[in-house]
């Protein structure tokens, strides 16, 4: 489990899952004014140095085309639909995947959409900035807990 500290106050104990869902809803919200005081109010957490990366990274809002993608993506994560998506890795390889999303969140100067892909069969972690399109499907999601999806402890996601 995570730890941040509010500033004069006790340990506050945050799971991934709950990390995860600040960070879907701040990206969300986008840039507008909700946005702002939302991350005005997560600042004043007191991350430790490992969070440092990736607590910058929350706060800074998302490019447009990136929050549109985020909210299509969300709207899967609630409905428990597949989405596909067009992925490039990190060589610049482009592919086609179907995605059984998960959660979000963000791993130092990076976005990340973890869910299970079905090209692969298995977990993926996705870089939101090389996912090019995202595209809704009325295919069903087998259920995930956001807790068995943490790609980043122990060992680098693969996508």
């Amino acid at each position: 489990m995570d730890t941040l500290t509010l500033p004069g106050t006790e340990t506050m104990n945050l799971s991934a899952a709950e990390l995860a869902a600040l960070a879907l809803s701040l990206a969300h919200l986008g840039a507008g004014p909700q946005a702002v005081t939302a991350r005005r109010a997560l600042a004043r957490l007191v991350p430790d140095e490992r969070q440092a990366r990736s607590f910058a990274t929350l706060l800074d809002p998302l490019d447009s085309e990136t929050a549109r993608r985020v909210r299509l993506l969300a709207q899967a994560i609630t409905e428990s639909r597949v989405v596909r998506v067009l992925y490039a890795d990190e060589r610049g390889k482009v592919s086609r995947r179907e995605v059984e999303p998960v959660t979000t969140l963000v791993h130092g100067d990076h976005w990340y959409l973890v869910g299970w892909c079905r090209l692969r069969h298995g977990i993926r972690a996705f870089r939101l900035d090389r996912i090019m399109a995202v595209e809704p499907t009325e295919m069903q999601s087998r259920p995930h807990r956001a807790d068995g999806f943490l790609p980043f402890q122990g060992r680098r996601a693969a996508a």
